[in-house]
């Protein structure tokens, strides 16, 4: 049994943790009109929001729904600034209590770890197995049960006030896109009154996420003992030599998702191999060791591109923020091999890549074992299986070449034996015959092969 912790709500509560709470949720936002409202009265705005929750009359504010649809409908949601100076005091104290116990190969919203890194590792697996087994959660946040993500906090929290402001927190979701599975032991209505969902865009969101998977990730590591294995949110991959080992495994992670009241995606989740060019977390990673973007953000860019040009143009976009919309996709595609997609994109001006265009990386280990395994070419010198000869297309010889000029002497023997494997057509049966070469003593001048004109 995990050691549970008492006596945490006072470091929540606090004025200095309120307080570095706010100075957090404020970086990189203090040109908003919330933030700059707060933090024009930071000190009065931090005593009023430490005795709301000391008393109990905190509640979650009404959130500002963003909706877009590329690459996929999505619902974003933004919680006022207020609570969410409470999201970062919360998320200060309790992360670091479950966060020991997480596993090495969660990626996602984690110090020290990021989609990059996790890329990275996908790679270094990949090149050690000769398959993997891709999964998807089928609309994760969506479908993430209340009552099952409390029940994961109270295996580590016993504070009654900080489980109160956790449940306030997961209570307060607004209504998310509906997903309606039956699952076992379920009767009829058991979807329709089982509270679901959390929203997308929250700190606190993120963090219960990865505590949400967490059980999954030890169940791959301590019951599956899989030798590869990597997740970021809802998406990860099991690595293992052997296919029908894989397909076990996904159907038992099948069944474990079930009991907490999840499914994996029907098309997403499949089993593959391993040089094989797969997507991930945005790149497109290949068994020699490149990394390319796919087709789709490649094009989504250029149209958001053209878009934010449109709007510089006519002034609804400062040259501060274009700057930063652009930097942030060239950061990310600077992870993989864009040299030359970014100087097609930017062939002048700021964003110019700097430096040379990517070298061909050597194959990773995976990668060369695999291409070892593959039929080699027989080496130079020695016969080659035959293969059917394929009609030689005729060669002509230019008007001033006479025909009766001499070819170099140790070419003679290479063409008296490709016309002696050469099949021997009508044509070739009334040519005149050379005289033998014994003959004279000397050697006579080399004709057209046959078929020449």
């Amino acid at each position: 049994m995990p050691q549970r912790h008492r006596d945490l709500f006072g470091e929540i509560a606090s004025f200095p943790a309120l307080l570095a709470a706010a100075r957090r949720a404020a970086a990189g936002k203090r040109a908003t009109r919330s933030a700059a409202a707060f933090l024009a009265n930071l000190e009065t705005e931090v005593l009023l929001l430490e005795r709301a929750p000391c008393d109990g009359s905190w509640r979650p504010g009404e959130y500002t729904v963003i909706r877009i649809d590329d690459p996929k409908p999505r619902r974003i949601s933004a919680a006022p600034f207020r609570d969410r100076v409470v999201h970062h005091a919360l998320c200060a104290v309790i992360e670091p209590i479950f966060e020991r116990g997480f596993v090495f190969d969660s990626y996602a919203s984690r110090v020290g770890k990021g989609a990059h890194r996790a890329v990275a590792r996908y790679e270094r697996f990949r090149d050690r197995h000769a398959h993997v087994l891709r999964c998807d959660v089928f609309r994760y946040f969506p479908a993430i049960d209340h009552a099952v993500l409390k029940q994961d906090l109270r295996r580590r929290i016993a504070c009654a006030k900080t489980l109160w402001l956790c449940d306030a927190i997961i209570d307060g979701s607004n209504p998310q896109e509906p997903v309606y599975r039956h699952f076992p032991g379920d009767d009829l209505l058991t979807p329709l009154e089982r509270r679901r969902g959390l929203p997308i865009g929250n700190l606190t969101s993120q963090f219960f996420a990865n505590l949400y998977c967490d059980a999954l990730d030890h169940f791959v590591k301590e019951v599956l003992r899989a030798p590869g294995y990597v997740r970021y949110v809802d998406d990860f991959a099991l690595f293992h030599d052997d296919p029908v080992r894989l397909h076990e495994w996904r159907a038992r992670v099948a069944a474990f998702l079930a009991r907490r009241r999840l499914c994996l995606h029907p098309v997403k989740t499949h089993v593959a191999t391993t040089h094989e060019p797969s997507e991930f977390l945005g790149y497109v990673l290949m068994a020699n060791g490149r990394r390319r973007l796919p087709d789709s953000h490649v094009r989504r860019f250029r149209n958001r591109l053209r878009g934010l040009c449109d709007r510089l143009r006519v002034g609804t976009l400062g040259q501060d923020e274009f700057r930063a919309r652009v930097s942030a996709w060239i950061a990310h595609a600077s992870h993989a091999d864009t040299w030359r997609l970014r100087q097609a994109i930017f062939p002048e001006g700021p964003f110019v890549p700097s430096g040379r265009p990517e070298r061909v990386r050597k194959p990773a280990r995976g990668a060369r074992r695999l291409l070892e395994q593959q039929p080699k070419e027989p080496p130079r010198g020695q016969p080659q299986q035959e293969q059917p000869r394929q009609p030689q297309q005729q060669r002509r010889i230019p008007a001033h070449q006479c025909a009766c000029q001499p070819e170099p002497a140790r070419s003679w023997p290479r063409r008296e034996c490709e016309r002696a494997s050469r099949p021997v057509h009508d044509e070739q049966r009334s040519a005149p015959v050379l005289a033998d070469r014994s003959a004279t003593g000397a050697e006579s001048p080399s004709l057209p092969p046959a078929g020449r004109s």
